[in-house]
């Protein structure tokens, strides 16, 4: 991206924050605490075990799709319907033009489809003299309004009420100007009815296609659809090919979990079933007509791709796109493609239109794993966005600069990729160097001549602060320090060194030393790389797995010489527990995942034991403010540090964020400083309301905050550190 494209995106940005932010916001959390909600009515286990057998049901048909296409195929036609497998957009459209034209429509009456959206049906039914009217009401707004959808459930979600009054009685103007929601929902109601009985074609799309039965489930909430189906002589249904599961019984379990997961309802308002064509009696020809067009466009090549496999299994529920801090302060229309919106999008567009669909918004997944949890079919969605963005960098123009750090960082990639990324990803080179020759580099890097060329060559913000880079490492201090004697040893730990702990902020490794010590613990830290969390957060994949493969090499001694793994940072642990899976063998990732702790997850299972935590420090009723990580949360983790603190007399007040919108690099860079700094906001706007000490878990947490509040807040293990008791 040029620099001129570089700033239209970055005010782009900006504009969206101040024009739909709050109302996309507002709607996009109160989505995500239904959803909440909605969950906690199933227990915990009861939940998981839907998640599980859902995301095997569609395992399972994306495996035999092919055959269920023929059975689905076979029992429609049985039924009395027609079926057309049409192979892209231009061949879906094609066979829904001739059908229109079959039957001699002027009007096609169409409930909301993001299918259809796919294949841009109403600009191909536009171009041949058809009416396409949306009668979703959101999908009508958006209609009248020209504009895109920003939401894959809640396409007009970006639009306040008094935007649509505005809108509704400018476009239609009305005898009396519009209002009130029930105004605004009455007239469309009576408009909508008009255009539905004058149409000739019904068009719906379909969530789900049983192959046993032929039957086509619609899940919404409004009656639009059954109108669509029923008022009209012909019915056409769209639908991708992974819409199709096995059978009729399957439905049942994503019944109970698709309205849940979008719009936090046990149930939609909803349900139809099919098994078309319908009952019902035509209105002026002898029988109802019914075509299904299946639709590949792109689908079986994602099949065949071992990476993109998964963005088949989505349920298009929207739970991803809700439970976002990027979308929930941009929206689609700055998180999304030609038709896709939120973290699912950059599989699906990479998918169906082609890679370069994906490559604008795809770094505002900061892989901060939010998503992870909430998905109904456990689809990894930080990972499809990872390999979509180590895809795309293999394809970017050549960078002016690149001769700047060809052969100082070995990071293994193609010369195309950007020098930001390269720089962002090469991190542990940079730490290495920083704490090498701080203070003189910290000193440099703050002159402004260094912020001004670091801000136009790596794009990093000037408005940001710097890392400090320690003068002494925690493994410097660990090495040249005297572990102190003990009679009783209760484990052995290896304490990992991250890079911030290590070469930024030795203090927390200090502490969580000397808790663990205190504790009775034999503490181990030899030489070992970083995660590989930097190279992966910028798609640099191949040099992720070479940093997770001598991670392994170096600690695999120690798990067999029966050494837990305790880390500080938890965005590494969750390298550990989940991204190793893709990135080092099966048998190493089974053994790292079931042996590495975060460090107050450990203590607190020490204290499970037995250990009593009297030796560490602690509080008289001491109220703070307590902000976990957001792969703390993903991992099911945070409760531990609550625990301990709690233990240890300290009373929380605790943040409810998805994410502090830092994620790393992401609030560096100068083209995502606005849109990080508004995610942190709503953070800043929690703590800021009670005025009492605030801590934070994870790195880009505490940098966050440092940078809203001017207090850089301590790690929950400075809290219990006995050397301040």
């Amino acid at each position: 991206m040029n620099s001129d494209s570089h700033a239209d995106y970055t005010e782009y940005i900006r504009n969206l924050i101040d024009n739909e932010g709050k109302q996309i916001a507002d709607n996009a959390r109160y989505l995500n605490r239904r959803r909440y909600a909605a969950f906690e009515e199933l227990d915990t286990d009861e939940h998981e075990h839907l998640r599980a057998e859902a995301r095997s049901i569609k395992e399972d048909a994306i495996d035999r799709l092919p055959e269920l296409i023929d059975q689905l195929t076979e029992q429609v036609e049985a039924n009395g319907g027609s079926v057309y497998l049409a192979q892209d957009a231009a061949d879906a459209n094609a066979y829904i033009q001739e059908v229109c034209d079959d039957v001699d429509a002027d009007t096609v009456v169409k409930s909301k489809s993001m299918t259809s959206e796919e294949i841009q049906i109403n600009d191909a039914l536009s171009a041949a003299g058809i009416d396409p009217v949306e009668t979703d009401l959101g999908e009508l707004v958006i209609q009248v309004a020209d504009d895109d959808p920003s939401h894959i459930v809640g396409p007009s979600l970006h639009k306040s009420r008094g935007d649509i009054a505005e809108l509704f009685n400018e476009y239609f103007d009305p005898e009396e100007p519009l209002e009130t929601a029930e105004e605004l929902t009455q007239f469309a109601r009576d408009y909508l009815a008009q255009r539905i009985e004058k149409a000739e074609v019904g068009m719906t799309g379909a969530n789900f296609l049983a192959a046993d039965t032929g039957t086509m489930c619609l899940i919404t909430n409004e009656g639009n659809a059954r109108k669509v189906v029923e008022a009209t002589d012909t019915h056409i249904a769209v639908a991708g090919i992974e819409k199709i599961i096995p059978s009729f019984e399957d439905l049942a379990i994503f019944l109970q979990l698709v309205s849940r997961s979008g719009t936090g309802q046990p149930i939609s308002s909803y349900t139809s079933l099919f098994s078309p064509p319908i009952d019902t009696p035509p209105v002026e020809r002898d029988q109802r007509e019914f075509h299904l067009v299946l639709i590949d466009n792109g689908r079986m090549k994602m099949r065949a791709d071992d990476q993109l496999r998964e963005t088949l299994y989505c349920v298009r529920c929207s739970a991803c796109l809700n439970s976002c801090a990027n979308f929930q302060s941009v929206g689609g229309h700055a998180f999304g493609g030609e038709t896709y919106t939120g973290g699912i999008a950059t599989g699906w567009e990479a998918g169906v239109h082609e890679q370069g669909s994906a490559s604008e918004f795809n770094d505002l997944c900061t892989g901060c794993s939010r998503c992870v949890n909430q998905c109904p079919v456990k689809i990894d969605i930080p990972w499809i966005n990872t390999v979509i963005r180590n895809r795309i960098n293999r394809e970017e123009d050549p960078n002016t600069f690149n001769y700047l750090v060809d052969g100082l960082l070995p990071d293994d990639a193609p010369t195309g990729i950007s020098l930001q990324k390269r720089f962002f990803g090469n991190f542990e080179t940079i730490a290495k160097i920083g704490a090498t020759t701080a203070p003189l580099s910290n000193w440099t890097a703050s002159t402004s001549v260094i912020r001004i060329l670091m801000e136009k060559v790596l794009g990093v913000d000037m408005r940001r602060d710097l890392p400090t880079f320690a003068t002494q490492t925690l493994q410097d201090w660990f090495q040249s320090r005297e572990s102190p004697q003990t009679d009783t040893v209760t484990r052995q730990v290896v304490l990992y060194p991250d890079l911030y702990t290590n070469y930024i902020n030795p203090d927390r490794g200090k502490s969580a030393v000397r808790v663990l010590e205190a504790l009775g613990v034999t503490v181990r830290m030899p030489s070992v790389r970083s995660s590989g969390r930097a190279p992966l957060s910028q798609g640099m994949v191949k040099m992720a797995c070479s940093h997770a493969q001598a991670v392994i090499e170096t600690l695999n001694p120690y798990i067999e010489a029966n050494c837990d793994i305790v880390v500080v940072e938890p965005s590494d642990l969750a390298m550990f527990r989940q991204e190793y899976g893709r990135l080092v063998d099966k048998e190493s990732y089974k053994r790292i995942s079931k042996n590495s702790y975060e460090i107050m997850e450990y203590i607190h299972q020490l204290s499970e034991s037995g250990t009593d935590l009297d030796v560490l420090g602690q509080s008289d009723d001491t109220q703070v403010f307590y902000h976990s990580h957001c792969q703390q949360r993903t991992l099911n983790i945070e409760d531990y540090t609550k625990h301990i603190l709690e233990q240890q007399g300290y009373r929380l007040k605790t943040s409810d964020v998805e994410c502090c919108g830092m994620a790393g690099s992401f609030g560096y860079k100068n083209k995502y400083y606005d849109l990080s700094v508004d995610v942190g906001s709503d953070l800043q706007s929690q703590y800021t309301e009670y005025d009492i000490p605030v801590i934070a878990s994870g790195t880009s947490c505490q940098d966050q905050i440092a940078d809203l509040s001017d207090n850089r807040p301590p790690h929950p293990i400075e809290l219990i550190d006995p050397k301040y008791n």
